[in-house]
């Protein structure tokens, strides 16, 4: 009964007139980003954030969560049509997609993509449902010290998945967390790192840092490989499956949900991580895998609904631990903090009425994507023709604008310009920046903990192993940054080695 009361307030909170609109204004827009080649969630979401500053916190959530899992759904369509992903996740689309599209099924591509979106979606959030609750509840049993840890393992997550290696990653969130100390400390209000500069008295502000590294940056990167305009895309063929490709899809739907449902649960993991590892397992299992990377719909269904299930659960260790489940989480956890709400295990209690009205704004969400996907795909399609050099710049106008309008600043708007060229630099070295904000958003809250447990336990800094959540979380975090740092799998093909030759001898 508390489920189903839960829900009656979740859908009273989304079935708001402002709420509706912004939900759909979320979706309509991370579609409409998500569809253009190189730009993706994460830059949206942060050219996005001002806006949310003058909305209520439930709305500002709720229009966020649209626009990022939104730009999961419009990524596809650059994948299929063009072979240029959207969105990272979508890189997998691509191996199937695009090979549809050539043989004159894009319709059928396209139609799939947003079934098996809306069905992923779908799972993902009855997961979050039946899941986030019971990780709140036994969060409860948290004290500083296992805050600390559950920190401290976010941060590792965050280094050691990262496509730039895991020392580059583990470099770039100590960047991050000393960016965070920037600023007049909150315990002793001593200003540190400012340089004498007044306007850092308050620290660094995370919408100049991620719009910044992620917007500015984003747009550098690919004005560099942008060569010319889409003239040559189009929509071929029927839009609607066979009978036969219908019953092969249902399966790799369900495997494609359940896989993307885990990893999105999973601190540092996400979208992309979810659509390979279910392409990769689908081809495995399936008795049609010698289809796959030549047109099986299969391959379009896995990775599909593996990425929108994850962008659903995604929010599960944001909102009920305050990890964020992927870098655009960090964004929407800041603009959480930004509203004075803190996320963890009381959010849920404290303010059911945000996590619940969200839950069900999920459900509303996805069916508006599901509208907008089948009929506006012509408009999609004329939108990749237009030519960069008229798209990129007039991205850049809107992020320095948004950032002038938080502060009338110019200063922020140089600072965001600064980051957006250090962004740049990073990529051009192999440095991902997106460990970088997680540290920059998590380092400040990990330390509050670490001081918190230290009072607590009047200066012991065995606390932190002394008692067993904390021990726990503290030595998985050790063992993910040994697995992955040390030469591991030199030493086993050695000692393989070693042991063939001596049984030959």
């Amino acid at each position: 009964m508390d489920l189903l009361a839960n829900l009656a307030l979740g859908l009273a909170t989304a079935a708001t007139a402002q709420n509706l609109f912004y939900c759909f204004v979320g979706v309509f827009l991370g579609t409409f980003i998500g569809v253009l080649p190189g730009v993706g969630p994460l830059a949206a979401v942060a050219m996005l954030l001002p806006v949310s500053f003058y909305l209520p916190p439930e709305t500002a959530l709720v229009m966020l969560a649209g626009v990022y899992y939104g730009a999961e759904y419009g990524g596809s369509i650059a994948s299929i049509l063009l072979n240029i992903p959207g969105t990272p996740s979508a890189s997998v689309t691509c191996l199937d997609g695009y090979p549809m599209a050539q043989q004159g099924r894009a319709g059928v591509a396209l139609f799939s993509t947003a079934i098996a979106s809306m069905f992923g979606a779908m799972f993902g959030v009855v997961v979050m449902v039946l899941l986030a609750p019971k990780l709140a509840e036994f969060a409860l049993l948290f004290q500083p010290a296992e805050y600390f840890s559950v920190m401290v393992l976010g941060l590792v997550a965050a280094s050691v998945v990262s496509s730039s290696g895991a020392v580059r990653g583990l470099m770039m969130v100590c960047l991050g967390i000393l960016l965070g100390t920037v600023g007049v400390d909150v315990n002793s209000g001593e200003t540190r790192f400012t340089g004498g500069i007044q306007e850092l008295r308050d620290g660094v502000s995370l919408v100049v840092v991620a719009m910044g590294l992620f917007g500015i940056s984003e747009v550098m990167v690919s004005l560099r490989g942008a060569t010319q305009s889409y003239a040559g895309a189009g929509l071929t063929g029927r839009l609607l499956p066979t009978r036969s490709e219908w019953q092969r899809s249902f399966m790799p739907a369900i495997r494609g949900s359940t896989v993307g449902s885990f990893f999105g649960t999973l601190p540092g993991t996400g979208q992309t991580v979810a659509s390979f590892v279910g392409y990769a397992l689908e081809k495995r299992v399936n008795r049609n895998r010698a289809e796959f990377g030549k047109g099986a719909i299969e391959g379009v269904v896995v990775p599909e609904s593996a990425n929108n299930a994850a962008a659903q659960t995604a929010f599960i260790p944001t909102l009920t631990l305050g990890i964020p489940g992927s870098t655009t989480m960090a964004l929407m956890l800041g603009a959480l903090m930004i509203h004075g709400i803190t996320p963890g295990p009381r959010l849920i209690a404290e303010h059911p009425d945000l996590f619940w009205g969200l839950v069900v704004s999920f459900v509303f969400g996805n069916i508006f994507l599901l509208i907008l996907n089948i009929p506006l795909i012509g408009i999609w399609v004329r939108l990749l023709r237009v030519p960069h050099y008229y798209l990129y710049p007039t991205v850049i106008v809107l992020i320095c604008v948004g950032v002038f309008g938080i502060s009338n600043s110019l200063t922020d708007v140089w600072a965001t310009l600064t980051f957006g060229v250090i962004g740049y630099v990073l990529r051009l070295f192999r440095f991902e920046p997106a460990p970088m904000l997680i540290g920059f958003v998590l380092g400040p809250m990990m330390e509050e903990y670490f001081r918190r447990a230290m009072l607590l336990s009047r200066g012991d800094p065995t606390v932190f192993i002394s008692r067993p959540g904390s021990a726990a979380l503290l030595a998985v975090a050790a063992f993910l940054l040994a697995a992955t740092i040390l030469p591991w799998k030199q030493w086993v093909l050695q000692g393989m080695s070693a042991v063939r030759n001596v049984g030959l001898k």
